[in-house]
């Protein structure tokens, strides 16, 4: 079977279902492919399943890229103000959560089916379970073969839109599809590396975070001159919640990360305060009453700090100040 059209997007994801919305509204004639069985696999999970899908925040700043200047172009065409609306026009309703990320409130469903319905308002056509088999440039533009299950295909269209999506998630569908066919046309790829994932660590370190699994705590996490505030958990592996996901975008193998436990406390002269105010206190006791008894313990533990506070020496106090508002921690990955 041999058809035409004006655009062909391999990808009907988030990227796949906005350029097609696009497109088709523009007047061209628009076919959409994706391998799997529904589309846009990575918005309904996203979010824990209520798709986080915009923040009030997001300017080119916020985006990590060689190039400073690339979000800018994007963003004086379409801001995050111009796709708020467009969930509104879809009855959408929505809740704001901290820094400006906004969920939805029943289900991240609704994001995709409101994408698919603009699609098709548009006139773009989606198909799914077609597998893109080669893709060949021609005079006009190109040719694309596909493979079904009613037989194999062969589309030509005079603008090609490769938005598969990077290698992250392989259980929902994701491939090496659109490097290849980066490199198939010459195209230049940079190196891919892990960005918001946990952290990892090894021997000792990684045993104390695995008894420490499940604490979640608020704390700001430093590399070089970025720093992010939000939850830091431990896991059996080693660190993760939304403070490690975000700075594991900056991060460097091999280099440490400075995090605050208590951002909004000197904890040194807590203490000192509390060795002058309750001198008999335990020294765990007092940093229980602001960290996890358990997190508290561990530190003690590690730095051999244990006793009345008035047993403690001061330096002893700056120590396990500095280890809670600037602990040092080197990833392996």
């Amino acid at each position: 079977m041999n058809e035409d059209r004006d655009v062909v997007i391999v990808g009907g994801g988030a990227a796949g279902l906005m350029c097609g919305r696009v497109a088709g509204q523009r007047g061209r004639s628009v076919l959409i492919l994706d391998h799997a069985k529904r589309a846009a696999e990575k918005i309904r999970i996203s979010g824990g399943g209520r798709c986080n899908f915009t923040n009030i925040h997001s300017s080119p700043e916020a985006f990590l890229s060689g190039n400073r200047h690339f979000c800018k172009s994007a963003f004086s065409r379409y801001t995050q103000d111009d796709f708020v609306q467009l969930v509104t026009r879809h009855q959408i309703a929505f809740h704001e959560k901290k820094l400006g990320q906004l969920f939805c409130d029943d289900s991240a469903q609704q994001i995709i089916d409101m994408l698919v319905d603009e699609c098709e308002g548009a006139g773009a056509e989606l198909r799914l379970n077609t597998a893109v088999t080669d893709i060949r440039k021609t005079a006009n533009g190109f040719t694309v073969h596909t493979d079904t299950q009613s037989g194999t295909h062969t589309i030509t269209c005079q603008s090609l839109v490769i938005a598969s999506g990077g290698l992250s998630i392989p259980k929902i569908g994701a491939s090496r599809f659109g490097y290849d066919v980066a490199k198939q046309f010459g195209l230049p790829v940079t190196a891919v590396k892990p960005a918001l994932v946990p952290l990892t660590f090894q021997d000792e370190f990684l045993h104390r975070c695995r008894a420490l699994s499940g604490l979640s705590v608020d704390a700001e996490v430093r590399y070089g001159k970025t720093v992010f505030r939000e939850g830091l958990l431990f896991t059996h592996r080693g660190l993760s919640g939304p403070s490690i996901l975000q700075i594991s975008s900056y991060w460097d193998e091999g280099q440490a990360l400075e995090i605050d436990l208590l951002p909004d406390i000197d904890v040194t002269a807590l203490l000192k305060a509390r060795k002058s105010e309750t001198p008999r206190q335990d020294v765990l006791t007092a940093l229980a009453d602001c960290l996890p008894r358990r997190l508290a313990a561990d530190i003690l533990d590690e730095l051999s700090v244990s006793g009345r506070l008035a047993d403690l020496p001061d330096r002893l106090l700056a120590r396990t100040g500095q280890r809670i508002n600037r602990w040092q921690v080197s990833p392996s990955g």
